[in-house]
């Protein structure tokens, strides 16, 4: 039995940060180790859903400035997430919608035009080492593949392949076609997966004008004056250019503490709002250390994380009571 030729997706322009994202590692906080994984998930999701794979696949997440990539076979292909350009060889294509890009042609997803996170899914999605069962880039630790760079390779999946593990007691058996594609998906010859059979256009979630976090106070907002709790839910805030994906950083008033002594470290979640010393807070995101020692003040539902990922600097935000 022969087996198929290993395909790799060559970066052309590697933009102002691409990196490889998955539906992250959770259950690993206890090691110290992060969740990662796409900061839209949402766009991640649905972009994989488009191509037909299954929804937590390997795909690349640009910031800002998008990519540029070049498969050695045939591939279809999605660019979701930020609005931006999108052009094969040099030729316009739609955003937000499966394309054939050819053996050997550049697909270029250009500057965001709105929101700040692109996603780019690729039918067999994508292959480097996962490390503690992902694929994604965790740019805090340094698990996972490393940032990408103009010339680096990075393995396509074969979309004739399920590309996700069955579950033990699971109806359908490795092979079926029903796990590789999904019950809403195309199946081509050889059972290949492919978009849904009827895919248009797609409404795709636009890029926050203004920020709403729901927050859920506690575990340390009795470290903080009464005055300062007013601020956070009723001020106005704006997003800080200084935001990645460790953190959404903000500008605007700070906060002021009733205790002043040193917190030990102590765990922090996804969507900790947590407050440095110059008072203004940080919500913590996909990349975000595991322990921490400035008091949390609230959390941020997780739900509402993926408009943080597309708020670009300079928007509103406001903290409101969850």
């Amino acid at each position: 039995m022969t087996s198929t030729p290993v395909a790799y997706l060559h970066v052309v322009r590697s933009g102002a940060l691409t990196t490889v994202q998955d539906a992250g590692r959770p259950g690993w906080a206890h090691l110290g180790v992060g969740r990662s994984g796409a900061l839209d998930a949402p766009a991640a999701r649905l972009a994989n859903r488009l191509v037909g794979n299954p929804p937590g696949a390997a795909v690349l997440e640009t910031t800002l400035t998008g990519c540029a990539v070049r498969p050695d076979r045939p591939v279809v292909a999605v660019v979701g997430g930020a609005g931006c350009p999108v052009r094969v060889d040099g030729r316009p294509v739609a955003w937000g919608e499966p394309v054939r890009v050819p053996a050997g042609a550049v697909l270029e997803a250009g500057p965001a035009v709105t929101g700040l996170r692109s996603y780019l899914a690729f039918a067999g999605g994508l292959e480097p080492d996962a490390v503690l069962g992902s694929r994604s880039a965790d740019l805090l630790s340094g698990l996972g593949p490393a940032p990408l760079g103009a010339g680096d390779t990075v393995p396509l999946g074969d979309p004739a392949k399920p590309s996700d593990p069955v579950e033990p007691g699971s109806a359908v058996e490795p092979g079926d076609p029903a796990k590789r594609c999904g019950p809403a998906k195309r199946r081509g010859p050889a059972g290949r997966c492919g978009p849904p059979a009827a895919a248009g256009p797609v409404p795709w979630p636009g890029a926050p004008v203004e920020l709403v976090l729901p927050v859920h106070l506690g575990p340390r907002h009795d470290w903080f004056t009464a005055p300062a709790l007013r601020t956070l839910l009723t001020a106005d805030y704006r997003v800080s250019p200084h935001s990645n994906r460790i953190g959404l950083r903000t500008e605007g008033p700070a906060l002021e503490r009733s205790r002043t002594e040193e917190l030990p470290s102590e765990g922090v979640v996804l969507g900790a709002i947590q407050v440095p010393p110059d008072g203004r807070p940080v919500v913590f995101l996909h990349d975000h250390p595991t322990t921490g020692g400035y008091p949390v003040v609230g959390v941020v539902a997780e739900r509402a994380l993926a408009g943080a990922a597309q708020a670009v600097p300079g928007t509103r935000l406001r903290f409101v009571r969850a």
